[in-house]
């Protein structure tokens, strides 16, 4: 378990693809547990990635802290930054907005042409960094944090996610290409301003591009 920082409070550590974001039977809070040696430990998911989606994840290690943190997010204070790499040639620069729907039957989130049960408002930036053979490396920031939501908005749009292939095509790389960049927000106990920065390993969609 690649862990980048703790202390008493927080800790910071890379999601692997496949492992969930939540406390349980195999789930990043068990691990931490192991790689800290105290499976008693305090640990405790406060943000989440989807369990395809690997990068940066900031957990608390007490309740006050996932309090205090949970907060943050709230109020759009905890920023998250992702790389991705996408089909076709988006705009050099851009802001998505959209409204989502989640059908819990097939598990999938859906684009919504009018508002209703169940249906939230999300939006992100996005900055294209750099482009080979018909794929786009782009950075994101996002304004909100909906379920699947980067690579839905971007799918919808003809830009689906390399790799993936719940929303995207058969392209032949084996894991989504969706990476949590980096992570900013204010330290819950001494204020202090933090940020965790991670790059994606060279492998898969990841090796067409200098990162």
């Amino acid at each position: 378990m690649d862990i980048l920082y703790t202390d008493k409070r927080i800790l910071a550590a890379i999601k692997p693809a496949g492992v969930l974001s939540t406390d349980e039977a195999g789930g990043m809070p068990s691990l931490l547990r192991a790689a800290l040696g105290d499976e008693k430990a305090c640990v405790r998911t406060v943000h989440r990635l989807d369990a395809a989606v690997s990068g940066v994840m900031v957990f608390a290690r007490s309740a006050k802290a996932a309090s205090l943190l949970s907060e943050q997010i709230r109020n759009r204070q905890f920023q998250k930054e992702y790389l991705a790499v996408v089909h076709g040639a988006p705009p050099a620069e851009g802001t998505l907005c959209d409204l989502l729907g989640r059908d819990t039957v097939r598990r999938i989130t859906y684009v919504a042409d009018a508002p209703g049960k169940d249906v939230r408002e999300a939006k992100l930036s996005y900055r294209v960094l750099g482009c080979c053979e018909g794929y786009s490396l782009v950075s994101i920031c996002l304004h909100t944090g909906r379920t699947h939501q980067i690579r839905v908005q971007f799918a919808s749009r003809g830009w689906p996610l390399a790799g993936d292939r719940k929303y995207g095509v058969e392209d032949g790389f084996d894991t989504i290409a969706l990476w949590s960049h980096r992570i900013t927000f204010t330290h819950p106990e001494t204020g202090e301003a933090m940020g965790f920065t991670a790059l994606p390993p060279k492998e898969g969609a990841w090796e067409m591009f200098a990162l």
